[in-house]
């Protein structure tokens, strides 16, 4: 009886897809689906991110053992990219200038708001899930409203703010960046007669117009 001949190892036929995910990135594999699948308004459930992934419908339970537990880990996973967007616009910012910093937080804040219009109404509503069960959530939004307040609160306390009172400052910073965000995600912009190629710059000119309003003379 002839030697068993050693099986040879497998070859990837030349243009064959490859595996859509290993075993160690199905997690992110799945935030990445449901973001996809929030950015182009269609319903995001566990089933129908582990179909965009290309894996099995019962694989994803495993780490996300129903819808709000995904949409968690997707709002978590905007938030640390609209961090990151800030963070980035801050390091550029003269570090001595609060009102010069205001400026760079407030614009990153809206252009990546505009530029990923799903991600911040996940991040900004309680339509896909109660925020309230996600502590990192809870804990980067409490941090993001007290960067506001911080810097706020150094240029009044290098006189540069007229007179009054800074918690209403404070508060109309944060309205005026959430506002604008709202009405460019709710398409309000056209009734005012801003054309789509308009609203960058439109952002850019509300939020100098704020500075000039509070900045003392």
């Amino acid at each position: 009886m002839p030697a068993r001949q050693p099986s040879k190892p497998r070859v990837r036929r030349p243009g064959a897809e490859p595996r859509p995910y290993h075993h160690g990135d199905l997690r992110r594999v799945l935030i990445d689906a449901a973001l996809q699948l929030a950015a182009e308004g269609a319903e995001v459930s566990v089933r129908e991110a582990a179909r965009r992934a290309a894996v099995s419908p019962g694989a994803p339970f495993r780490h996300f053992p129903n819808r709000d537990a995904l949409m968690a880990a997707v709002a978590e996973e905007a938030q640390r990219r609209f961090r990151i967007e800030i963070e980035v616009a801050l390091g550029k910012a003269p570090a001595a200038g609060p009102l010069a910093r205001f400026r760079a937080f407030g614009l990153a804040y809206l252009r990546w708001a505009m530029r990923n219009p799903a991600h911040f109404e996940i991040i900004s509503t309680g339509r896909y899930f109660a925020h309230g069960s996600s502590a990192e959530l809870t804990r980067d939004n409490a941090e993001l409203i007290a960067l506001t307040e911080g810097i706020l609160t150094e240029a009044a306390e290098q006189g540069l703010l007229r007179p009054g009172d800074l918690k209403q400052v404070q508060i109309a910073g944060r309205a005026l960046v959430y506002g604008f965000a709202r009405m460019n995600l709710d398409g309000h912009f056209p009734r005012w007669g801003v054309a789509e190629d308009e609203i960058e710059r439109m952002a850019e000119a509300v939020i100098d117009l704020f500075i000039a309003g509070i900045a003392k003379a």
